[in-house]
């Protein structure tokens, strides 16, 4: 592997209720915690401060069920740092409306989110009336000119601890060479530590591997989870140019292409690990504007490909928008979303 086929590593280091006006000195307080060990300047460690005490109190004030989940993203010689805010609130009718300093709507999640704007290197929000609002952003450490990026990433993961466990036991990792991408999800036995440990032995390995067939990759995730609880992994390859996404998973991991509507993949019974009699890829149509989401069971499968405008949406709000609505279950939960082609979200 070469030091550039893989994307940053992300790190979701914590997902912080916010349901109280108590609640937003914490979010702070963790934020720009976070923003120092990461080595951000004082003064851009502050910023980050700013702008999560905005979104906790606009959480805290207008919002059901709120979170914020603070994420490290790390590459060879580099650390970003980066923030979403997810809720069931009212959401918000006029988004332009709702960034523009000062603006207050009683009732509605938007009491001015400018410092947002103004102080991040990127970001993205969507919002539905009547269902919620989930809003990322992005912080590099240093003070150059903001990137205001209208760039679209193509992949994005998230995971998320089950209630009372500090540590997820659900990994993932993403792989790109030339226009292809390598999708990695392993959900490790159980729960906490030792599930998290077989999860990562995954990660390894598939880093670590050449670039080879999601079938013979899946070979090796068994082999490198031997000595671990082992669990449930999938790979699969998006290749833009021959239209397809090429599929091979052992376990209950859910595999899925929409486009028109939502195509299911096919895992194999077994147990990474442990058992895996077979390792068998699937191939399936890619469409140019399809997106490819792998979960684990910590969802559940019953999410349709409607709405349709949420896959326009950059992968981190969509893959963030189904746990929000499917991660239902008591369990460990972890998205993978990417796209097939580049699209403006």
């Amino acid at each position: 592997m070469t030091a550039g086929d893989h994307l940053p590593t992300a790190e979701d280091v914590a997902w912080l209720p916010v349901e109280e006006p108590s609640a937003v000195g914490a979010a702070r307080r963790a934020a720009t915690g976070l923003a120092e060990r990461l080595a951000f300047p004082e003064n851009r460690a502050a910023e980050v401060g700013l702008v999560v005490t905005e979104l906790a109190t606009n959480l805290a004030k207008h919002a059901d069920q709120g979170v914020l989940l603070l994420r490290a993203l790390r590459t060879v010689d580099r650390a970003e740092l980066e923030v979403a805010a997810v809720d069931r609130g009212p959401g918000m009718a006029d988004l332009d409306l709702a960034f523009r300093d000062g603006h207050s709507t009683t009732g509605t999640l938007g009491i001015g989110l400018g410092a947002v704007v103004r102080l991040s290197d990127s970001y993205a929000v969507r919002s539905v009336v009547g269902r919620g609002t989930i809003l990322t952003a992005r912080f590099c450490p240093d003070e150059s000119p903001r990137r205001r990026t209208t760039a679209v990433d193509t992949a994005a993961g998230v995971t998320r601890p089950m209630g009372g466990e500090q540590i997820c036991g659900d990994a993932y990792a993403i792989r790109r060479q030339d226009n292809r991408m390598l999708l990695m999800l392993a959900d490790g036995s159980g729960h906490g530590p030792l599930a998290a440990s077989a999860s990562q032995a995954a990660v390894r390995t598939f880093l670590d591997a050449p670039w080879t067939s999601p079938e013979e990759l899946v070979r090796m995730l068994h082999t490198g989870m031997n000595g671990t609880r082992g669990g449930a992994v999938a790979v699969a390859e998006l290749d833009p140019a021959a239209s397809l996404v090429r599929y091979a998973g052992v376990g209950n991991i859910a595999g899925t292409v929409v486009s028109d509507r939502k195509r299911g993949m096919v895992s194999l019974p077994g147990i990474a690990g442990y058992q895996a009699r077979t390792i068998k890829r699937f191939d399936y149509e890619l469409p140019d504007d399809a997106v490819v989401v792998l979960h684990s069971d910590g969802l559940t499968e019953r999410w349709t490909a409607d709405p349709l405008d949420l896959w326009r949406a950059r992968p981190l709000v969509i893959a963030l928008e189904l746990l929000r609505d499917a991660g239902v279950r008591r369990d460990d939960a972890s998205v993978v979303v990417a796209k097939a082609g580049v699209h403006e979200s």
